[in-house]
């Protein structure tokens, strides 16, 4: 059986990521990182290097892991080593940290100029899980989601908040690992097959599936459905206000 919410009847508890998820904030993350990158990639290799691309390396070496990972894979891909740095570099080293830090910086530049925006499909979807008495969470890599959930009214919409500056206190590794949902899943209460996870990453996915979830809920912002399954989502959605109103009664 499926509750109204389009989730088995057995969930307690809703686990939500916040980039693409909640916010309108993949895009801009992704601006971030292309500048960040092709500018990286200009110096070291000239006029003909190969540029980031927004889609294809976006998805598969950044989205969703933790911001040093992000840079760790992508550079991987194209062959290339950096030392690691220390998590104060500043933003023009050429460190794994440098890189990070750089493109924080260019996001949080792009945050400040535009804003942020919510899905507020998702919101709905957050407030009708709260009254039918599901507990929530935001699960997140960004070190700064409690300043943006602050930026759109959302912070008491999660009872849990496990992002970027938890996970370095606790020594918790990011996605595709599912320690973080875990993690937020143990602070709730509930059993990880009690709980089910929202991503639009596909690193998300695979963290949810290896945490061995009892649901996983693909959003599909970017076309990306087929992938979606393939990382081991239960169901996709384009939005979460799709849901509403799936299933029997809860």
């Amino acid at each position: 059986m499926t509750t109204t919410l389009g989730l088995p009847d057995d969930i307690q508890a809703c686990l939500f990521d916040l980039d693409g998820v909640v916010t309108r904030t993949a895009v801009v993350h992704a601006a971030a990182w292309k500048e960040t990158f092709d500018a990286f990639l200009h110096a070291r290799e000239g006029a003909d290097y190969r540029p980031f691309d927004s889609a294809g390396d976006y998805d598969e070496y950044v989205d969703g892991r933790p911001r040093a990972d992000g840079v760790r894979t992508f550079l991987a891909s194209r062959g290339i080593e950096l030392p690691e740095g220390d998590p104060a570099d500043p933003p023009d080293a050429r460190t794994v940290h440098g890189l990070g830090n750089r493109k924080n910086e260019l996001l949080l530049e792009r945050i400040r100029t535009d804003g942020v925006e919510p899905y507020d499909g998702t919101l709905r979807y957050v407030e009708a899980a709260r009254a039918r008495g599901l507990r929530t969470a935001i699960v997140s890599s960004s070190a700064n989601t409690r300043d943006v959930l602050r930026s759109i009214h959302a912070e008491h919409l999660f009872d849990v908040r496990v992002d970027g500056v938890v996970a370095a206190e606790r020594g918790l590794p990011g996605k595709p690992r599912p320690d973080t949902f875990l993690a937020a899943a143990r602070d709730l209460g509930v059993e990880p097959a009690r709980a089910a996870v929202f991503e639009d990453a596909l690193a998300g996915m695979d963290a949810g599936r290896a945490g061995n979830f009892g649901h996983v809920v693909g959003v599909d912002r970017v076309g990306q459905t087929q992938a979606l399954y393939a990382h081991g989502a239960d169901v996709v959605v384009k939005d979460l206000d799709d849901l509403i109103g799936q299933g029997g009664d809860a």
